[in-house]
């Protein structure tokens, strides 16, 4: 079983930045494809970006691309999610996943219980 925290979220600018985190409980951490989804009001549950096991390959949703980091330390338990130059539209509950590769939900196995980030125009 793993359980993941996120914190790091808040009300931010248009072209602001936020860095969210991800801390995981357990050893297997870095056996676990990590990745951050979002949930808007009204909307689906969106895939932002994903990292492999070791870092080695990231995949990023078209909108974030350019804007958004995301990075891993496997000693530390801990995913980020970096986000810059911020837009309105960002705006949304974000929720980190472990599990295997891919941009679908249902490749996740655990999740956190989500950070809310607000960007204002």
């Amino acid at each position: 079983q793993v359980q993941l925290v996120e914190s790091g979220g808040g009300l931010v600018q248009a072209g602001g930045s936020l860095r969210l985190s991800c801390t995981a409980s357990g050893h297997t951490f870095g056996t676990y494809v990590m990745a951050w989804f979002r949930q808007a009001p009204g909307k689906e549950r969106e895939f932002v970006a994903g990292i492999y096991y070791s870092s080695s390959y990231q995949d990023y949703e078209d909108s974030v691309k350019g804007r958004f980091t995301i990075s891993r330390d496997n000693a530390g338990n801990t995913v980020y999610l970096q986000m810059n130059s911020l837009k309105a539209e960002d705006t949304a509950v974000y929720t980190c996943a472990a599990g295997r590769w891919g941009r679908r939900s249902s490749s996740y196995d655990y999740w956190g219980q989500g950070t809310q980030v607000t960007v204002s125009s």
